[in-house]
């Protein structure tokens, strides 16, 4: 298996396969594939609309406005009847799923996005499923993200993939709408740092109507997600095998090829996050731990200067006051005063909770 983490992202004209109804024998190839995947041991997260779609099929193809709590109520009332189909579909090949909802301020504000982060790396490590979709039912215009292909590129950078499928109606990206022009042809590869303006240019609206994105959007997501050390393709997914296929490194669709490692991604967030708020001074023990690809342990904190909150970035200090590193905090300063030189088996006793044993996970620090 050649990648470690995947994301993929369904469209509504996915999973109905290009019909007005969900289809579940869809949702079996889906299953089958990403289960075939978990076994080869790829993590995989699935963005997924379909919403919508599921609340409009519910209640016999209502006509109704086209207003924001119209679009609401049935995102409402088709969630759940989604949720159970997949849960009752991946459950027959031994997978359990978990729904996360999302908008845009989860992932804006440090310390929801933190958390966000923890619970989605939870459930993978613990070999589950998660299931994203924007939280349509309380999201105003002001917090949407607005479509799953930009959600699927913050969910990739969210959980460093390695790889970001965006399955839709077409084989890729083409050099033109090829539903009007039969010369179209297929872009294989996109190598450069900046997105073409010929390629923005062909990219089109969708043809159905039945989902609330287009190739705009993928090409939105796509470079978001390649700028977050990512390989995003775009496929069909009515492609037999496709998931399994592209996941072994197959060549489908359109391949954009990443511009960044997730590594460079993740120190240049943490680097650019300006004036450090506070500082953890750390022992010697804990200076040389770090400095071999070490997380920072609470038992290695001697104090705790200014005030943060968790999920801030903050400086790591020597014991001298050499500052050595930056990292963003898994505990603010009020509860890292407490728990500062004990084990990290002690936190919960300590606080009543945990966020991990870690102070700051070697994943989210940056040595200077």
């Amino acid at each position: 298996m050649i990648f470690r983490r995947l994301v993929v992202k369904f469209g509504t004209s996915t999973l109905t396969a290009g019909t007005t109804r969900l289809a579940p024998p869809r949702l079996v190839e889906i299953a089958q594939q990403v289960a075939q995947l978990r076994a080869d041991g790829c993590e995989i997260i699935v963005v997924s609309s379909g919403a919508m779609a599921a609340g409009r099929e519910r209640l016999d193809f209502p006509q109704l406005p086209k207003d924001v709590p119209a679009k609401q109520m049935l995102a409402a009332i088709g969630q759940p009847r989604l949720m159970a189909l997949y849960e009752q579909i991946f459950g027959l090949y031994g997978l359990t799923i978990a729904q996360v909802l999302l908008t845009r301020a989860d992932l804006a504000d440090r310390r929801r996005y933190l958390n966000s982060r923890n619970t989605l790396n939870a459930l993978l490590t613990h070999g589950i499923i998660p299931i994203v979709n924007e939280n349509d039912t309380v999201a105003t215009e002001e917090i949407r993200v607005g479509d799953n292909d930009n959600l699927s590129a913050l969910v990739a950078n969210l959980i460093d993939a390695d790889l970001l499928v965006l399955l839709t109606d077409q084989a890729g990206l083409f050099t033109t709408d090829p539903a009007l022009n039969p010369t179209a042809q297929l872009v294989t590869d996109v190598t450069e740092p900046d997105i073409p303006k010929a390629l923005w240019h062909a990219a089109g609206g969708t043809a159905n109507g039945l989902g609330t994105g287009g190739m705009v959007t993928k090409l939105q997501a796509a470079d978001l997600a390649r700028r977050s050390g990512a390989m995003v393709v775009i496929a069909s997914g009515s492609e037999p095998g496709v998931l399994t296929r592209l996941g072994a490194g197959e060549k489908l669709g359109t391949r954009f090829h990443p511009v960044a490692t997730a590594v460079e991604s993740r120190k240049r967030y943490i680097l650019a996050g300006g004036r450090a708020p506070g500082c953890a001074r750390v022992d010697d023990g804990a200076t040389q731990a770090l400095r071999h690809g070490g997380s920072l342990l609470p038992v290695g904190v001697i104090a705790v200067e200014g005030a943060f909150e968790r999920g801030d970035t903050i400086k790591v200090a020597s014991a001298e006051g050499h500052e050595i590193a930056r990292g963003i905090a898994n505990y603010g300063s009020a509860d890292l005063l407490r728990i500062r030189g004990r084990q990290s088996t002690q936190i919960e006793t300590v606080l009543g909770y945990t966020y991990g044993d870690e102070v700051i996970h070697r994943n989210d620090l940056v040595l200077l």
